[in-house]
Formats: structure tokens, sequence, C-alpha cells
């Protein structure tokens, strides 16, 4: 089983969390993702100029780790502008808080804000999302849950968007991205995770869609594909599921 990521550490959550090109309406954009440790590492490489041994102490990476974070939050940022995308910071595997000092007037019983305690920051959450934190997403041929899982993510017929601790569901087709020469698996991303899921259980998962969901903090089970819908949200809810680290496709349009 792949090793989890550790958490990074984030002290400065962004007020603004979504940036668009003036004048182009919202439905003609394309999104691209920042995720909240891909701000922070940008925030202290580039605004705080920190060095990299630095900016990975205060994130509690290793240096190595804080680079990929922010060559990878770099690449996002250029690809919205270059290619006049909407930008949206979102998800990644992070940890919120923020540093306390002798003298702060704020206290909190339930906390230690000793000085140097840490204690948590709030980040606000985009519409709904509060709600949906625990909605996963599954590739499916069909609407219902004893349908088959469909293999293919990028073009898969639909997705079932559901809630594991009470089994309430949606059902979103995909036609948009299955209709695409090209992007459907990037497409696709952009439809789950405005669906507000925070994993995908498919079959397959193609290179650049897997970056795009991984860059919206979105998990992904692959190789799920002999199995319904339901069979796959059960692993789910029994742990037994194996997170993937890499993209599995080997093309495929996926």
């Amino acid at each position: 089983m792949p090793r989890p990521r550790k958490c990074r550490r984030i002290t400065n959550a962004p007020d603004i969390t979504y940036f668009k090109p003036r004048g182009v309406p919202l439905r003609e954009l394309a999104e691209v993702y920042l995720t909240l440790d891909g701000f922070e590492a940008i925030r202290l490489a580039d605004l705080e100029r920190l060095s990299q041994d630095a900016a990975a102490q205060q994130m509690q990476v290793s240096r190595q780790t804080f680079g990929r974070i922010l060559s990878t939050a770099r690449q996002s940022v250029a690809k919205a502008i270059v290619n006049g995308m909407a930008l949206r910071i979102h998800g990644g595997e992070y940890r919120a808080c923020r540093q306390t000092f002798e003298g702060e007037a704020e206290q909190s019983p339930a906390q230690d804000l000793s000085a140097g305690a840490e204690r948590p920051m709030p980040i606000q959450a985009g519409p709904k999302e509060q709600d949906q934190m625990n909605r996963i997403a599954i590739s499916s041929e069909g609407p219902n849950l004893d349908d088959p899982v469909d293999p293919r993510f990028g073009r898969a017929a639909g997705f079932i968007v559901i809630d594991p601790a009470t089994m309430s569901f949606d059902y979103i087709q995909n036609g948009a991205a299955q209709v695409r020469a090209q992007g459907a698996g990037i497409q696709a991303a952009e439809t789950v995770a405005r669906a507000g899921a925070t994993a995908v259980l498919t079959g397959y998962v193609g290179p650049k869609a897997f970056q795009a969901l991984a860059a919206a903090g979105i998990r992904i089970a692959q190789n799920l594909d002999q199995m319904t819908v339901r069979q796959a949200v059960e692993r789910f809810q029994s742990g037994a599921l194996q997170w993937s680290d890499l993209a599995d496709a080997k093309g495929y349009g996926a």
C-alpha cells in the first residue's frame, strides 16, 4: 500500500480563492487548480523570499518535497496566465495553523495558547463544500448503484457522486467530456471537482487527468472496473481500497 502523504503545514490561508480573466463568462472558462499547500509554497518562496530550506522547515516537509510542491504550484499559475484559464485555490494535503506569540490578546480555554503554541486557522470552503467533504465519485456505466463501474475515467458515461455515510447520491452525465477530441480526462476531472468529490473510484485514469485530480486534492483508486458501483462503495467503506500515486491508463483517451 502506498505510504500516505505527510500533511504540509500552512500558516496563511488565502482570502480570495478564485481568479478569472476579465470579460470572459465563467461558463466558457476551463479551470486550473492551485492546491493550498502550493499557495503556501509560492507565498513563502516568491513573496516572503525564504530559501527553500527555510520554507521547507516552516511547512514541515523535506527540501525535496518543498521543491516539488513549489514547481507544481508555479506550473499551475503559469498555465492559468498563459492559457487564459480560471485559477481555483482548492484542496491539497495540508494542516492549517498559525503561530501565536506572547502578549496576543485572543485566548481560548480549549487550546494551549502559550508562546509558540499552534492553533487551528479557519480556511473557508467553497460553495457547498463543507457539506460535501465525504462525497466520492465513481465512474459508472449507468445512473444506478448496481450498474457496472465504467473502466474509463475520462470518457465514462457518467459519475455517481455519493455520500458513503448515508448512501444518498446524484448521477452526473459526462457527455461534455465524451465529445471532446482531446482533454476528455481533464474535463471529467473538472466535473467531479465541481461536484465536491474528494475521492474518485474508477478503472483507469490517464496521466493528464490524474494530474488534474491530484491538483484538486482528490484521491484516486483505480482497477475497480470488474465490479458494480455499489461494490466499489462497499470497498471504500471497508477501508480496503489502495490509493494510487500514479496514472494507470495507457492512452485510451482517459
